[in-house]
């Protein structure tokens, strides 16, 4: 099989944006990817979409009308958060297996604001309670106060984890926000579900994010070689069956065992990790995944933000593009736009947030449900 490398890549600035269609802003992410490598949507062999509200509509094929219609191939992806991430990697297999040599991937969402996850389709009292549990807050409100129960683990360090995110914002112009968020701030916003207040609560946005797979072949004849990323592992998960109280849902497993296929696909460990973007859908969520990641051992999270291990010139920096409580949420465009951030830094090109002497990046996104998505990508030599 081939190596796949990402050669073109981009996103547009999250925002609120009402008078675009979904096919229109998932289109701008698509072209400013492509010409971030020269090339346009005749040299593309397949199309790779994901969008979750709207996954019955055809987006891709939308989608091209808007930048050509050239007849490939398209395949419509949704998978809850890590809608956009999946594509990409239905992107990735198709040119590892050599089926193609060059395909795009986009992903894209235009969401309302408010709450995620609070309707659904059963009937009667539901077995979680009456008291909203189902809902994305709660859900990872119980995950971080069990998280506590083990480990003692603060609201301050939670907090922590706004603060943090929301100052590499400031570092990011594509971010939704780009304002610092003292600690105090943080703490004293309205509560959501203890411990999350709502500056710990990921933004609901609209977005996109695309991006261009070649093959090395394909990258050496186009002459794209210099500021080719490679993919050095790409992996995809649900959860596995366990003995266990199925009443919340578990927001661990399925990133943990998606973090070791990644490890040991990539023949690395996480020591050799120089940058990560993960799913910090609320501030209880990255705390858990600073674990779930071996980024350090369990129980030892909160003594990662306390002594600044995750943030901007740390051992491991955390979401330096502002991460999801910042940069914003679009559901479907997450994935690669986590993608576009590791990759400006492999290349060198992340201005101001920088992580110096990047060479080896790590994204990670996780839908309730579950699906959990992981890629590895090394800078080429």
């Amino acid at each position: 099989m081939t190596d796949a490398y990402v050669v073109g890549v981009d996103m547009i600035k999250f925002g609120r944006f009402p008078d675009k269609t979904v096919p229109q802003i998932g289109a701008e992410a698509a072209q400013l990817a492509m010409d971030d490598c020269g090339l346009t949507i005749h040299d593309m062999q397949a199309l790779y979409s994901g969008n979750l509200g709207q996954a019955s509509g055809m987006v891709g094929q939308r989608l091209l009308q808007e930048i050509g219609q050239t007849g490939i191939p398209v395949v419509n992806v949704a998978n809850a958060c890590a809608t956009g991430a999946t594509a990409f990697r239905e992107a990735w297999t198709a040119v590892k297996a050599g089926l193609y040599d060059c395909v795009l991937a986009v992903g894209v969402e235009q969401m309302g604001k408010g709450l995620l996850g609070g309707s659904g389709g059963a009937k009667g009292i539901p077995k979680e309670g009456l008291l909203g549990s189902g809902t994305m807050p709660s859900v990872f409100a119980e995950a971080g106060m069990e998280h506590t129960r083990k480990y003692g683990t603060t609201f301050e360090q939670f907090a922590k984890v706004s603060v943090k995110n929301h100052h590499h914002s400031t570092l990011n112009p594509k971010a939704m926000y780009q304002i610092e968020t003292p600690l105090d701030t943080v703490m004293n916003a309205e509560m959501i579900s203890y411990p999350n207040t709502k500056l710990m609560c990921s933004v609901n946005v609209d977005g996109s994010a695309a991006a261009v797979i070649c093959s090395e072949r394909k990258a050496k004849e186009l002459g794209l070689m210099k500021r080719a990323v490679k993919i050095r592992a790409s992996v995809l998960t649900s959860d596995p069956w366990q003995e266990r109280d199925l009443v919340m849902p578990d927001v661990n497993s399925c990133t943990r065992k998606a973090a070791a296929a990644a490890y040991e696909m990539a023949g690395l460990g996480a020591d050799d990790i120089n940058l990560v973007e993960l799913h910090d859908c609320f501030a209880t969520a990255e705390i858990l995944h600073y674990e779930n990641l071996g980024l350090c051992g369990d129980g030892e999270a909160g003594r990662m933000i306390d002594e600044g291990e995750v943030a901007l010139g740390g051992r491991i920096p955390v979401n330096v593009s502002g991460g999801l409580l910042s940069k914003g949420h679009p559901l479907g465009a997450t994935g690669i736009a986590n993608i576009y951030e590791v990759t400006t830094h492999l290349r060198g090109e992340a201005g101001g947030r920088q992580v110096q002497g990047a060479r080896i990046g790590m994204t990670h996104v996780i839908g309730l449900g579950s699906a959990c998505a992981i890629h590895i990508l090394e800078k080429a030599s």
